[in-house]
């Protein structure tokens, strides 16, 4: 500012001492003071050039390049150049943050609506359309309200308390598919709201699993016990023959029996549930294997002709090309799920029935399969049979002593094996059971 103050005063010098000293006719003083006049004249021609020029620069649409002026409108027009590419980056830096952020809304598992203080929808996400059916282009602007047309959620809106979530049936909801969502409204800034959902299906799904569950093994114990305290309250109020005594103890000990099973199969799931999956690295002899189940089975046909007056037939087949092998996986685990399988298809073959039992390589893997000729299921309980507890025939199930679980564990087992359950039934017709082993866990024994 000084500098130009001093280049001022020294360009009025120059005009006074043009005027005063250059001859010309109009003398000394007066000379010098046209001189004054015109050198100010001539300052304030460039100074309004040049603040024209700047004028039309800012208003153009290029003022991030060169104005092409020098001197003090040069200087100011070059500020103001760099004052605006260095916004330039904080804008192409804020906006780029802004991107990055509703990149991460956008892949939120929850869904995110945000409203107005009146309620209408300003924006929002993927995930809210698959709760509930909010459009991110077509619904902005709409009232959340007309969209999300619940009493439960119409309520928890008048209501301004927003502390807890309410439970809606979610855009997907239907009779064979339910789908639970949770929403929650919160306030920010000057009276607008952020709403978010949540899909809690399967939280639903798991807490009504937890509560049949529970239900369940109540149920099951409670019957035992029930039976257990009514023989003793009559063993120590009666008096009864050695017979009578006798017949009491065994169903007394066929009770016991019955709990001790339950519990059991109860902590079986309870390993597999919570221990590391079996190894593929640890090989185990299959001929063995096969042999034990063979001479389980053989023990529980004899027990049951001898307890029923029963006649089963029994048959265990395996190619002569798959003896001499290794199985991977928890040997343990893998006895226990053919056990069950074998041991379901006796129990519910009625006297003179067959079940075939082999083991043979498929497409896919290797398949150990059970066949028995038992009265069939019906096509509407084959999906459930896997599921704790779930009887086709309870009465029938409890007579045979089952209790509901042993699917249950041979489904987690071929699970944790990397294979798959099949089962194929008819009524009248018999049932099939199927495991299917994975290629990689089945090999030529070494030597």
């Amino acid at each position: 500012m000084i500098y130009r103050l001093f280049g001022f005063l020294f360009f009025l010098l120059i005009g006074f001492s043009l005027g005063y000293f250059v001859p010309h006719g109009l003398g000394a003083w007066p000379g010098a003071c046209l001189g004054l006049i015109a050198v100010s004249l001539l300052s304030f021609l460039i100074q309004a050039r040049g603040e024209y020029l700047f004028s039309v620069w800012i208003k153009s649409a290029d003022t991030l390049n060169s104005s092409g002026q020098s001197g003090r409108w040069g200087e100011t027009a070059y500020q103001v150049r760099r004052l605006f590419k260095q916004k330039e980056v904080e804008l192409n830096a804020s906006k780029e943050s802004l991107r990055q952020f509703l990149s991460a809304i956008q892949a939120s598992p929850n869904g995110v609506v945000l409203l107005d203080n009146e309620w209408h929808i300003i924006w929002s996400n993927r995930t809210a359309t698959r709760h509930l059916g909010v459009d991110p282009q077509r619904d902005v602007g709409q009232l959340i309200g007309f969209l999300l047309r619940n009493p439960v959620f119409s309520a928890y809106a008048r209501s301004h308390l927003y502390e807890n979530e309410v439970l809606t049936e979610g855009r997907e909801n239907s009779v064979d598919h339910p789908q639970k969502i949770a929403i929650q409204v919160f306030p920010y800034g000057d009276g607008n709201k952020l709403l978010l959902s949540r899909d809690i299906t399967a939280l639903e799904q798991a807490e009504v699993m937890r509560r049949d569950f529970v239900a369940n093994v109540s149920h099951e114990i409670r019957t035992p016990l029930t039976v257990l305290i009514g023989f003793v309250e009559t063993m120590l109020n009666l008096s009864l023959t050695e017979t009578e005594t006798n017949n009491y103890l065994n169903l007394m000990s066929q009770q016991a029996l019955r709990m001790q099973n339950l519990v059991q199969d109860l902590l079986t799931l309870s390993t597999l549930e919570g221990s590391p999956l079996p190894s593929e690295s640890e090989w185990h002899s299959f001929d063995r294997l096969w042999s034990n189940c063979h001479e389980e089975a053989k023990g529980l046909v004899k027990v049951l002709n001898q307890k029923n007056g029963s006649t089963y037939l029994l048959s265990f087949s395996i190619a002569d090309d798959l003896t001499g092998h290794e199985i991977s996986g928890s040997v343990d685990e893998i006895r226990s799920s053919f056990s069950n399988l074998v041991s379901n298809a006796l129990r519910y073959t009625p006297s003179g029935g067959k079940v075939t039992v082999s083991w043979r390589q498929c497409e896919g893997g290797y398949e150990f399969s059970v066949i028995d000729t038992g009265e069939g299921i019906a096509p509407e309980h084959i999906t459930r049979l896997t599921e704790r507890f779930y009887r086709v025939d309870r009465s029938r199930s409890r007579d045979t002593g089952g209790t509901g679980l042993g699917l249950a564990i041979v489904k987690h087992v071929i699970q944790r094996h990397d294979g798959q359950l099949r089962i194929e039934s008819k009524l009248n017709s018999g049932s099939s059971f199927s495991l299917i082993f994975p290629s990689q866990r089945f090999r030529k024994q070494s030597n």
